[in-house]
């Protein structure tokens, strides 16, 4: 089972989701949180495999309630529901270390498809909406830090070519077909990128290619 916690101020807009995600033989609601602190405390007391948060919520908003749990609850990922695809929220989110986003109108199905999609850690959740707003809203240093530097060298060139490939928004299966190498490995490649540029998933990954300079806004 995939255990989710829900963190939205609204109470209707809980009381949909968990319905809605009640309804999937695979998924169980198992906390429920009003506003960023509570999040942050149902994130450490039940440790879900997912946190759905809403980014906009009064006090600690949904980006510092992502921030807290990705520095100091581990292995809980975010998966951040939004109004707009484009969004300076989403963004923050995504930096702060949330593992992707939805939009809030998305069809039952795709809502429960991205919570296996995040759980798994293994695919970058609705890839060209992510690609947009990384690229709409990140702020590129002049020059690489010394940290980058050392994170970039430890790349082989093929995983260079993987990572960029990411963050144009292909899958695995996609860029196995683009490099002539099976999808398996292509996840290896990803895998070890991650690890080795010190990313917290594979959505961070993008954000680092964008940020120092290996693919172009």
């Amino acid at each position: 089972m995939i255990r989710v916690a829900l963190a939205d101020d609204q109470p209707l807009a809980r009381a949909g989701l968990r319905v809605m995600l009640s309804a999937e033989a695979d998924i169980e609601v198992v906390a429920e949180a009003a506003g960023g602190v509570e999040a942050v405390d149902v994130a450490r007391r039940y440790r879900p495999d997912v946190m759905i948060m809403d980014v906009r919520m009064p006090g600690v908003d949904g980006i510092e309630a992502t921030r807290r749990i990705a520095g100091a609850v581990s292995g809980v990922r975010v998966l951040v529901l939004t109004t707009f695809d484009v969004d300076e929220y989403v963004f923050g989110a995504l930096r702060a270390g949330a593992s992707g986003f939805l939009l809030k109108d998305a069809e039952p199905e795709a809502i429960a498809a991205a919570v296996r999609v995040v759980a798994r850690g293994d695919a970058l959740l609705d890839a060209a909406a992510t690609r947009k707003v990384v690229a709409a809203f990140v702020r590129r240093p002049p020059g690489r830090s010394a940290e980058a530097e050392r994170a970039l060298a430890r790349l082989t060139e093929r995983e260079v070519e993987v990572v960029r490939l990411v963050a144009l928004g292909l899958t695995n299966d996609e860029i196995g077909a683009r490099l002539g190498i099976s999808a398996a490995t292509a996840r290896t490649h990803v895998s070890r990128s991650i690890v080795k540029v010190g990313a917290r998933d594979r959505v961070q990954l993008v954000v680092f290619a964008y940020r120092w300079g290996l693919v172009e806004p």
